[in-house]
């Protein structure tokens, strides 16, 4: 089966002088990926679990306790913790939002990850990682180099994690 193809396809990246990335992919598509539910919100996001276990050749494993999710490597270390989600459904679309909570990736507790799909005026779907405080990330006021690992390393491997994900929905017939 050939790749799907990502219309739209579009990454940005903000970084607040406290140091706190706001990085967001987006792309569009033909049709709805999930339905108009909290299950299609929530769907968005076990999707995208899933393929940071496949893209990772589970290396990183998603363990999940009373709503809440950790990525752990290898089972042992705990890589970003992620708090219960909320789930939002209005006349726009549907997202799943889950709060950071910590982990060693994370600087300090704070910001979300955030899966969407939203109908108007064309069907987009967005991967957002908001008000997050990567340990490896620059430092305020420190040198520019400092967040040379962030953006070579763990940024580029969400944005190939994104990639894979929205390539996956794209390409599965509708739920």
């Amino acid at each position: 089966m050939p790749r799907p193809d990502l219309t739209g396809w579009s990454s940005t990246e903000r970084v607040s002088e406290a140091g706190a990335v706001t990085f967001e992919q987006l792309v569009t598509s033909s049709r709805p990926l999930v339905e108009h539910s909290e299950a299609g919100a929530l769907a968005l996001a076990e999707s995208y679990w899933s393929e940071v276990e496949l893209t990772t050749r589970r290396l990183v494993r998603v363990r999940r306790h009373d709503g809440a999710i950790a990525l752990r490597l290898l089972g042992r270390w705990t890589l970003l913790r992620f708090g219960a989600p909320t789930a939002v459904v209005d006349e726009t679309g549907v997202l799943s939002r889950f709060p950071i909570t910590g982990g060693a990736l994370a600087r300090t507790a704070g910001g979300s990850i955030t899966f969407s799909q939203t109908a108007m005026p064309a069907v987009r779907l967005r991967a957002t990682i908001d008000g997050f405080f990567p340990r490896l990330g620059g430092r305020p006021g420190g040198p520019a180099w400092t967040g040379g690992l962030y953006r070579h390393v763990q940024q580029r491997i969400h944005t190939n994690i994104s990639r894979r994900y929205f390539r996956r929905l794209i390409g599965e017939e509708p739920t």
